[in-house]
């Protein structure tokens, strides 16, 4: 991987983006801090530093009501910090410097193609370009909808407000709602549980941010092109059985449940956002806490599958997650080549999704254990707020708010490596390759 120098120091890809990621999240803390951004006066240091980091991983888990304990300075602040987060911060510098009709440098192209998990720099900057317009287009789209609809319940200049705040919110997968102003504080979305605009909207905001900027940029171009690449397959594929698998087990568990009160339209529309909103949306129409234990453990294993790669979501990925089921597949068969859609799959490709998988697997057991210590909560409960926040799924059942502070620290972390990735942060801390000289012979190890 290209190196970049800076000064003495020799910064890869992976580490800029690291970097600028911590960089973002302690401007947002020092703008949190400020008296202007709490209805209170004063936000805690490490609350401040909690909301930001979740705001700028596009997490939602939250220690305050976005609602009721920010001003509108500091509910603005956090829609910056998810949007520059969501988008990726290399991406809206790009935007800056194209508005400013400046070239892009290589070092710049470099930081793009890392940030977009792009194999070449060819045609990196138009695929920016492209990023951002329908990014845009989509947010504004999703923002009027809103706003229609939100006008039938707040004055107009609210409902515009509240329209464009939720919109970004949840495309970004960011899952801040301002609803604690209107409903009680962490409310969500629970009011609007058999609204269509509204679940609809969010379901559409949710799956574009969560399908990545690659595939919609595939997906445009199919008119033209009559053809889809591999990549843009598998995610489409694998997002579509895992929405559908989801629905319907969400809908089999919960219909005695807390389904019950609501009609058949409002049964449907919430099994499939529920199915939905895991995989990082973090906005729910249910009371997680109310759920059952089964479909609690169901969202769960949705949260760590998470996303697709260079979207707004996060887990280890829907792609990784589709290598290792055919991986399996193949191997239950005897076959000797991962093949998916009529294309071979490289070992490569498979040694890094189990690289992935592993990384990720660990740090939640750990996490898990940790929190398990430092809270007062039941072990279903501590796992599904570490998923949660390692996934940037925002789905909490309300642990977040009572975190005692070794508890918030492991959090914030958690959040952290779940948005940069643990390969990407991997890559930025490891030390320099060195080339290996001699192979060790090969030997046969027992399996099973």
């Amino acid at each position: 991987m290209a190196n970049i120098s800076l000064g003495h120091l020799k910064l890869t890809p992976p580490k800029i983006l690291s970097l600028g990621f911590i960089a973002l999240i302690a401007i947002g803390t020092l703008l949190l801090c400020l008296p202007a951004a709490s209805t209170s006066g004063q936000i805690s240091f490490i609350d401040a530093l909690f909301m930001a980091t979740s705001a700028t991983c596009v997490t939602g888990l939250a220690v305050i009501d976005t609602g009721t304990q920010l001003t509108v300075f500091g509910q603005i602040v956090l829609l910056v910090l998810f949007q520059f987060g969501g988008l990726g911060f290399v991406t809206m510098a790009t935007l800056i410097t194209l508005v400013l009709n400046k070239k892009i440098s290589l070092k710049e192209r470099l930081l793009l193609q890392e940030s977009m998990n792009q194999s070449s720099m060819q045609g990196i900057v138009k695929l920016i370009r492209r990023v951002l317009i329908y990014s845009l287009v989509i947010q504004l789209i999703g923002a009027l909808l809103f706003t229609v609809r939100f006008l039938m319940d707040m004055p107009a200049g609210k409902a515009v407000y509240y329209g464009l705040f939720h919109s970004v919110s949840i495309f970004n997968n960011a899952g801040f709602d301002l609803f604690g102003d209107l409903h009680g504080p962490f409310s969500g979305l629970t009011r609007y549980a058999e609204d269509p605009i509204v679940n609809i909207t969010s379901m559409l905001l949710i799956f574009l941010g969560g399908i990545g900027f690659i595939v919609l940029s595939d997906i445009v171009d199919f008119p033209k092109r009559k053809r889809l690449t591999l990549h843009s397959k598998v995610v489409l594929a694998a997002s579509a059985a895992l929405i559908l698998i989801g629905a319907v087990i969400f809908f089999w568990l919960e219909l005695n449940q807390s389904l019950k009160p609501l009609h058949a339209g409002g049964k449907i529309m919430a099994s499939f956002l529920q199915a939905i909103t895991p995989r990082s949306g973090g906005v729910t129409t249910i009371d997680i806490p109310l759920l059952r234990e089964s479909t609690q453990f169901m969202m769960i294993l949705l949260m760590f599958i998470g996303a697709a790669p260079g979207s707004t979501g996060g887990g280890i990925k829907i792609t990784t997650f589709a290598i290792l089921v055919v991986t399996a597949y193949s191997k239950i068969r005897g076959k000797e080549d991962i093949v998916m859609f009529r294309h071979r799959i490289s070992k490569d490709n498979v040694y890094r999704a189990i690289t992935m998988t592993l990384l990720s697997l660990m740090l939640v057991v750990i996490a898990t254990m940790l929190l398990s210590v430092t809270e007062s909560a039941d072990f279903l409960t501590v796992l599904f707020e570490a998923v949660s926040a390692f996934g940037t799924s925002g789905i909490t059942m309300g642990l977040t708010p009572e975190l005692t502070t070794p508890g918030k620290i492991l959090v914030i972390i958690l959040m952290f490596v779940g948005r940069t990735g643990p390969l990407t942060l991997a890559y930025a801390i490891k030390p320099k390759k060195n080339k290996e000289l001699f192979r060790y012979p090969e030997g046969n190890i027992t399996i099973g």
